[in-house]
């Protein structure tokens, strides 16, 4: 490569590397923290990214996922409002970007707990130790906390082969991470052992046990209760099924696409996951 060759391609790629930097900026540059009391000692934090658990008393702060780093900051001013900068636990519900990205900015002062498999994953992604769960669960783990029980429950293979839900005794809360998108079609993650017949059989265990009254902390999307919660899981279930009926009378993905769900399902596929990407997870999802 001639000189004058290498210093144009240093010169792009040093203007790409900036380029991506000023996009990653301006992305977060006007997202706020709105603080959402939900029940008991729980509240919401809703920014971009995840929704955000807190647990808020006289032993401290507990949270539940933390969104992206650039929005570390705007996290402590929101739970320092709450009582404290400084969460003594976070708790990740899965291991995506949008629900862990803050870790790095919260593990050095804050007791990560997570799933083993999100340790696993995000070591092999070469993400910082700072920023890895120091405190892993096979299949249940409880944190004895501002007066009540909080619960983290592994949901096997489901959004992901790392998730779980975290369950408040006393405040009668449920953080569902991203086993609820409330009001759209789900993100199952099939390359991270996610599968749809699971996330159907996680989402059947948490509604079977919590009451009528619990109040519902999703993933995504606006607080809910129960009601919001078994609807959507009506939609996930009646949605794969007439998908999986269309597979079996030897439609190809395509042409399922093409024919599509109906009317009664036009508002879900208007957040993250649209109709043809829900169409296209669940085939591939399920065996002919």
């Amino acid at each position: 490569m001639k000189t004058s060759t290498i210093k144009w391609f240093f010169l792009g790629l040093g203007l790409s590397l900036q380029a991506l930097s000023s996009f990653a900026q301006n992305q977060f540059e006007n997202v706020t923290i709105q603080t959402v009391p939900v029940a008991g000692n729980v509240s919401m934090l809703i920014g971009q990214g995840g929704n955000i658990g807190v647990s808020a008393g006289g032993d401290g702060i507990l949270i539940i996922d933390d969104q992206f780093a650039p929005l570390a900051g705007r996290i402590k001013t929101a739970i320092e409002a709450l009582g404290s900068d400084t969460p003594k636990f976070l708790l990740n519900t899965h291991f995506h970007g949008d629900h862990t990205g803050g870790n790095i900015e919260f593990g050095a002062e804050s007791l990560i707990v997570a799933h083993e498999n999100v340790r696993m994953r995000m070591a092999a992604s070469n993400q910082p130790a700072v920023a890895l769960p120091v405190v892993t669960f096979d299949d249940d783990v409880t944190v004895h906390f501002n007066g009540e029980d909080i619960t983290l429950i592994h949901m096997p293979n489901g959004h992901t082969d790392t998730d779980s839900v975290v369950m408040f005794s006393e405040s009668n809360v449920i953080h569902m991470g991203d086993h609820f998108f409330n009001g759209g079609f789900p993100f199952v993650d099939l390359a991270n052992g996610g599968t749809v017949q699971g996330y159907l059989n996680n989402l059947e265990k948490a509604l079977s046990w919590i009451g009528d009254d619990v109040a519902v902390i999703p993933g995504h999307g606006p607080l809910a209760a129960k009601g919001d919660l078994l609807n959507f899981y009506n939609v996930v279930k009646d949605t794969s099924t007439a998908i999986r009926v269309m597979k079996s009378q030897r439609m190809t993905k395509e042409e399922i696409v093409a024919e599509g769900l109906g009317d009664d399902y036009e508002s879900w596929g208007q957040g993250f996951i649209n109709e043809q990407r829900w169409i296209e997870t669940v085939f591939d999802s399920y065996p002919r």
